[in-house]
């Protein structure tokens, strides 16, 4: 077995801006590993707000390198790297490793047929009118994600909706509200129909849900990064929001969609705006998924080869083997 690993910037189309970020590019790292003639890749893009970097994924990845090309096992570096971009990249190598080595699919391993996935398309933070030009110009697209903060959330959700009266709007305010503000909005989007609230709370600090009754489903993203956060979340909020590179891996994403199936929760796959190698692995978890969030490669100034296709109403089709599984 030889691993290589290195970093890969994304410069973005456009910058992008949430609650207390502005990004203009995606600093990403891919992992390869090599066995019986053939490679497997995967892609780690980290936890922004965990300080999950590059440079950290690297080190993390340099740390364990000689113990995977010595013979390392797959379940091994479940424990043996924490959840995160490192372990996500990692794992997801695995996976397509093991695919191309038994001439088989990730989806004949896993006993599925895959279905072609409808993702939204994510509008920034900016302005009302702004963000209200951005859905008119995301016509083709029916399901789309809103970042707000708390300025002026109401204003900018009622100047989008009138522009977009057809399609299916869910928010993520990235820990932006606080409990009194997620009371105030949320009558006001639940007569605009939105469809979801991502992550209003701040995680760590979303005690006050327990036993909350909201108008609009809630959902939870920074406060369930992975299966160990699951049965908290679980009593606080409707969606839980599976992320890869918060996990740590395809392994550990199915480990945590197979718990909140089980418990009769809604699911979304989500991205930290990857390129398609991200996209591909998160595409098994879709699956499974009420909401899909796999729009990252369409903020990107450039993507891999063989990359995902994005057709008319945000239909993505299933991933060409060759870019991955």
């Amino acid at each position: 077995m030889k691993m290589s690993f290195e970093k890969v910037s994304f410069p973005l189309k456009a910058p992008f801006v949430i609650t207390g970020y502005t990004f203009n590019t995606t600093d990403t790292v891919r992992v390869t590993l090599e066995a019986d003639g053939v490679k497997g890749h995967g892609e780690g893009v980290g936890v922004y707000y965990l300080n999950d970097t590059a440079d950290v994924m690297m080190e993390q990845l340099a740390e364990i390198a000689p113990r995977v090309e010595a013979g390392l096992s797959y379940d091994s570096i479940q424990s043996m790297l924490p959840p995160g971009g490192a372990r996500n990249a990692l794992d997801c190598a695995f996976w397509d490793l093991e695919a191309k080595r038994t001439n088989t699919s990730v989806w004949e391993h896993l006993n599925m047929t895959p279905k072609s996935l409808k993702t939204v398309c994510t509008i920034g933070i900016g302005s009302a009118e702004a963000m209200a030009d951005a859905a008119r110009g995301f016509a083709k697209y029916p399901n789309l994600k809103i970042k707000l903060d708390a300025d002026n959330p109401v204003g900018k959700l009622e100047a989008i909706r009138a522009e977009r009266p057809d399609a299916t709007l869910i928010i993520d305010v990235n820990q932006g509200w606080t409990f009194d503000e997620l009371k105030e909005y949320a009558p006001a989007c639940a007569k605009l129909d939105i469809a979801m609230i991502e992550q209003p709370l701040k995680r760590g600090a979303d005690d006050e849900l327990i036993g909350f009754t909201s108008p609009v489903p809630l959902g939870a993203d920074e406060s369930c990064l992975d299966a160990h956060e699951y049965e908290q979340a679980a009593s606080r909020y409707d969606v839980i929001n599976i992320k890869l590179d918060k996990c740590g891996g395809l392994t550990a994403g199915l480990l945590l969609a197979n718990l909140a199936l089980r418990d009769g929760k809604a699911l979304m796959v989500g991205n930290m705006t990857g390129s398609s190698l991200s996209m591909a692995p998160a595409y098994v978890i879709g699956q499974f998924c009420h909401f899909v969030d796999i729009d990252g490669p369409l903020l990107l100034a450039g993507d891999v080869e063989n990359n995902l296709f994005y057709g008319a109403g945000g239909v993505v089709e299933v991933p060409n083997r060759a870019l991955w599984g």
